[in-house]
């Protein structure tokens, strides 16, 4: 069961994520839980700010350590700088950890995990030092905040689930799985087998399953 907490200025970013049906499935299956929490709802701030400009000057606003604080202590009812010695806390950003399968296996096998989704010029510092237990990046790029990223991270992890795929060996034979020995999924075809002259290779349409999985193991990436 995985019991993931998002955090997050636009929750109904996730509305669409939700309605897919490999979600759907892992949350009815029991497999995969999620919660949206809003910073707005618990800033301790007038007019439902959550923000500020950068100490020193610059460009753009930041996201205040005192309104990320107060809404993890409204939500767990523990300071908040203790909160990620219950579960861990991770900081979406373009300086965390790469995300690849190694740690979506590691995230997998958590009981939960709380997300903060950044916006603006991104967090303040001390989110980071003091109330997260480490930051997790999809890239070496930027985008306008967390919530795209939040929704690869499940997205990756809710594969691995019980209840999220039609097929359960749909993830044990893709690109990185153990089952591939950690490489690239061999290419796939469909019909039409012959395609303005583009055809489909005479051994897939063989019958020959030794000679196929034999072709298949040849051309991994």
């Amino acid at each position: 069961m995985a019991d993931i907490d998002i955090f997050t200025l636009f929750p109904q970013w996730f509305n669409w994520f939700f309605e897919q049906r490999h979600v759907t499935g892992a949350m009815q299956a029991g497999s995969l839980s999620v919660r949206l929490f809003d910073y707005r709802d618990y800033t301790p701030l007038s007019h439902g700010q959550v923000d500020d400009t950068p100490a020193g000057g610059g460009a753009g606003m930041v996201l205040r350590v005192d309104a990320v604080c107060a809404a993890l202590e409204a939500v767990y009812g523990a300071d908040g700088a203790a909160v990620r010695d219950r579960q861990p806390v991770f900081l979406l950003s373009p300086r965390g950890r790469r995300l690849d399968e190694t740690l979506v296996g590691e995230l997998a096998a958590l009981d939960g995990f709380t997300l903060l989704c950044g916006r603006y010029e991104g967090f303040d510092q001390r989110i980071a030092d003091h109330l997260a237990t480490g930051e997790i990046s999809i890239g070496d790029y930027v985008v306008s905040g967390g919530e795209l990223p939040a929704m690869v991270l499940v997205d990756a992890l809710t594969r691995r689930l019980p209840g999220a795929l039609g097929s359960e060996e749909s993830a044990v034979y893709e690109s990185f799985s153990a089952g591939l020995g950690g490489r690239l999924e061999y290419p796939h075809y469909t019909k039409p087998a012959d395609f303005r002259g583009w055809k489909v290779p005479e051994v897939l349409l063989s019958g020959n399953h030794a000679a196929i999985e034999q072709w298949r193991r040849e051309h991994l990436g």
